[in-house]
């Protein structure tokens, strides 16, 4: 018996809501979800409770009631519901239910045709051509110093020419550089957990990023992590290369893994490699392709 398989053991069709979300948040711990993502889901589960009778049981509930009980959140409850929120409580009721069906509580997935509202986040900002070639200048001149630090350049470049985040970044090991590799140096970002594992990959670093790297090791001697530092250290380090470039943007993490995305996207790399270099699903790649066509000017 699998561990899905014992947290449902207890629970069937005539199970009522309540004890049935709470063994769904025993399997989403289980599976290893970060504390936001369950407490999220919870509160969306718990409201989808209350619509109904505490005493309803899971097995009577049909496309028609969710579809009621979405209405409802919209236009009778009287709370404020925007698009992304919707969206997002759709997402939580589908998991929950089909869960349930999967692991043979229910016969048919209620949720299944509800429909899913997708909610599209605005574009990113990215980084021009001149104003790349400035950010890199601003951080180049941080190694010409009388105290030379090559910190600065080291990350940017590092940003721009792999396109990882900010938890990646941060989580960057020395034993995770590999400069002897037959295929060229390359990078490999690893995950602690187990649901994440799609995200690790190994990434090509660029050749003349390498004496940066060696100017940055010698000057700083990280033991163990590559960029020791707390996540607003880097961030910060990030917007005074911005300042010193007379950037009239934000600099930071995320404007950099588009930046790149974006010039994967144009010089002709294949979709499947940019999603994977990045470390995305399929089902979130739909929304960066759609969003890199739109930068890119190509509706």
């Amino acid at each position: 018996m699998t561990a899905n398989t014992t947290v449902t053991a207890h629970i069937t069709a005539n199970t009522t809501i309540i004890p049935a979300v709470t063994a769904y948040e025993i399997y989403l711990n289980d599976q290893g979800r970060s504390p936001y993502t369950v407490k999220a889901f919870l509160s969306d589960l718990r409201l989808m409770a209350s619509f109904f009778q505490p005493d309803r049981e899971l097995g009577t509930i049909i496309t028609a009631d969710l579809n009621n009980y979405f209405a409802w959140m919209q236009k009778e409850r009287g709370v404020p519901c925007s698009p992304k929120t919707l969206a997002r409580r759709i997402t939580t009721t589908k998991s929950f239910f089909r869960w349930l069906h999967r692991n043979g509580v229910l016969m048919l997935d209620p949720a299944e045709k509800v429909v899913q509202h997708s909610v599209m986040s605005p574009l990113p900002k990215i980084l021009s051509e001149d104003e790349i070639q400035g950010i890199m200048l601003a951080a180049d001149r941080y190694r010409r110093k009388p105290k030379p630090d090559a910190r600065p350049y080291a990350l940017l470049y590092l940003l721009l020419t792999t396109g990882i985040k900010k938890s990646e970044c941060l989580g960057i090991h020395l034993n995770h550089i590999d400069l002897e590799a037959p295929e060229g140096p390359i990078l490999f970002i690893r995950y602690a957990s187990p649901t994440n594992r799609y995200k690790e990959r190994k990434l090509a670093l660029a050749e003349d990023w390498l004496p940066v790297y060696e100017e940055y090791t010698a000057q700083y001697t990280p033991v163990d992590k590559l960029f020791p530092w707390s996540p607003r250290r880097l961030e910060y380090l990030l917007e005074d290369i911005g300042e010193d470039a007379a950037l009239n943007k934000h600099l930071s993490f995320d404007m950099c893994r588009w930046t790149y995305a974006l010039s994967e996207y144009r010089h002709g790399t294949e979709n499947d490699k940019i999603r994977q270099n990045m470390g995305v699903s399929k089902i979130q790649w739909r929304e960066l392709n759609l969003k890199l066509r739109q930068l890119s000017g190509n509706k």
